[in-house]
């Protein structure tokens, strides 16, 4: 009877443990599995030959004055006003310069992480104009939307971000939202975040506040927020998106340079061809920052899917956009700089079946390519026009399983377990000992939004299938969240300064999305 009842209480025990939530951080993963490498050193080279020969052949249009002045001052060959040809021995010697690793500092400095060679971080999605809510309702988002995504961000472990606008809200003027999202990114969650780019103006806004929060000093040492600039494949980049690039160079802040490639519609229909234009566009804006400011960070990005050739739309999860993570993930390995991509993707509607195959099938490519910045790591859905409630908690849960997984296998313990097969010998059961009671939370990753159970039991808890689980689950995180609150001081510059760049900039409504 003693055994039986312990026996019990160790499973009740158990059951409690994982039932248990924690909002404490995940450290930066740290990557120990082998990573997918398709391409052999002379295929490497073959990419990186063709990509110089587009960079010095072809050219780069930069259509902004100031960045053809830049070029100019290095020595690079401007030809048709705009049409930038960059010398491969220049494009090299000037990306030499970007750091391979720094840290992120976030405003709480236990959490800030390390980024770059084998460290990885999880950042949520942004850009969405729809959400489906707590109520699984596909509407417009509002500012109080916004921040529930980004407490939502705050009390994911896995999550290392609260990032920018994971939605659109829509309750504010456009040309007044990015100062209100950079608030809502600072106020409710300590964690690192990103800064708007949607013109130059608002990355100077944004960078303003960081230096209100942070310090200026601590800026020109410190990366404390991450800028995305979009290139417009084939092979453009406009001035709304260097002007903030510069805007971030000159702050020695990181960007995310990203062309955005639809491959089939603006690169060829060719997976190797299409690595190669992409990697041609995206060393033509890292050499680009250091123009800027030599030795300022910066990260090789893309917003990468493939198009059907029967309806033209963008698609996820295909093997291609796989192939081309594995591909991209090298080359920005063999040019020793760290990288973005893009994860959890699909074009579902709903959080159906499609969303979760699309979703794991490029979650395992973009962790097994080693990428450094794993965007849109949680709410993607229709082709990124919604960010859905149910599929955020549950995409940050398949990254914790993703990180585990990276991490390796742990050998701390293997003595110790294997003493255990002799205490219990055959036909016993391990539940009670303990090196089970000591390591169990450990020892196996237990989602805690998919339902093991029989179905017996499954039906006696009402039959509830995932997307209402994960919606029980989102209400209860935001029923826990605690706001890590802000320096009274710095709460109220930063609120002033809002207030009067408000009463400065005209309220115009228009619609920039980022990807």
């Amino acid at each position: 009877m003693i055994e039986s009842r312990q026996r019990r209480g160790s499973r009740a025990a158990l059951r409690k443990a994982r039932q248990a939530r924690s909002s404490s951080m995940l450290p930066a993963l740290k990557r120990k599995l082998p990573l997918v490498e398709p391409m052999d050193q002379q295929q490497v080279e073959k990419i990186d030959s063709a990509s110089m020969d587009i960079l010095e052949d072809v050219g780069v249009i930069f259509r902004d004055d100031q960045a053809i002045e830049d070029w100019k001052s290095v020595g690079a060959d401007i030809r048709d006003g705009d049409r930038v040809h960059l010398d491969r021995g220049l494009v090299r010697e000037l990306i030499k310069s970007i750091p391979s690793s720094f840290s992120f500092h976030a405003r709480n400095p236990e959490r800030n992480l390390p980024f770059g060679n084998d460290h990885s971080i999880f950042v949520p999605m942004t850009g969405a104009p729809y959400l489906r809510d707590l109520d699984d309702t596909r509407r417009g988002p509002t500012l109080d939307d916004l921040a529930n995504f980004h407490k939502l961000s705050h009390m994911l472990p896995v999550i290392h971000s609260s990032a920018h606008h994971i939605v659109e809200p829509m309750d504010h003027v456009i040309s007044h939202r990015h100062l209100r999202i950079t608030y809502s990114s600072m106020k409710h969650s300590d964690k690192t975040f990103m800064g708007m780019t949607t013109s130059g103006q608002n990355a100077e806004d944004v960078l303003d506040m960081c230096e209100i929060l942070f310090g200026k000093e601590f800026l020109e040492t410190h990366a404390v927020v991450t800028g995305n600039c979009n290139g417009n494949s084939p092979l453009v980049w406009d001035e709304t998106m260097l002007s903030a690039m510069r805007a971030f160079n000159n702050r020695n802040q990181p960007v995310l340079c990203s062309p955005f490639v639809l491959g089939g519609a603006n690169t060829p229909a060719s997976t190797a061809a299409a690595v190669a234009q992409l990697n041609a566009e995206a060393l033509s804006a890292l050499a680009y920052t250091q123009v800027v400011r030599k030795g300022c960070p910066a990260i090789y990005g893309h917003y990468l899917s493939t198009v059907s050739m029967a309806s033209g739309a963008p698609m996820a999860g295909t093997p291609e956009v796989s192939l081309m993570n594995f591909m991209i993930g090298q080359m920005a390995r063999h040019y020793d700089v760290p990288w973005r991509t893009s994860n959890t993707l699909g074009g579902a509607k709903t959080f159906d079946a499609q969303a979760g195959y699309e979703s794991a099938s490029t979650m395992m490519a973009v962790v097994m390519a080693g990428a450094n910045y794993l965007w849109h790591s949680a709410g993607w859905n229709e082709a990124g026009m919604h960010c859905s409630t149910a599929k955020f908690v549950v995409d940050a849960e398949q990254c914790a399983m993703a990180y585990r997984m990276a991490e390796g296998v742990r050998w701390d313990d293997f003595d110790e377990a294997l003493a255990a097969v002799r205490d219990i010998g055959p036909g016993g059961h391990y539940l009670g000992h303990p090196h089970t009671l000591e390591k169990f939370k450990e020892a196996f990753f237990i989602p805690k939004l998919f339902d093991n159970n029989p179905i017996e039991q499954w039906i006696a808890d009402g039959s509830q299938e995932i997307t209402e689980r994960a919606l029980k689950e989102a209400k209860a995180l935001l029923d826990a969240y605690e706001e890590p609150k802000l320096d009274i001081a710095v709460d109220e510059a930063l609120r002033d300064y809002i207030d009067r760049r408000e009463r400065e900039i005209p309220a115009v409504e228009a619609l920039n999305t980022e990807y």
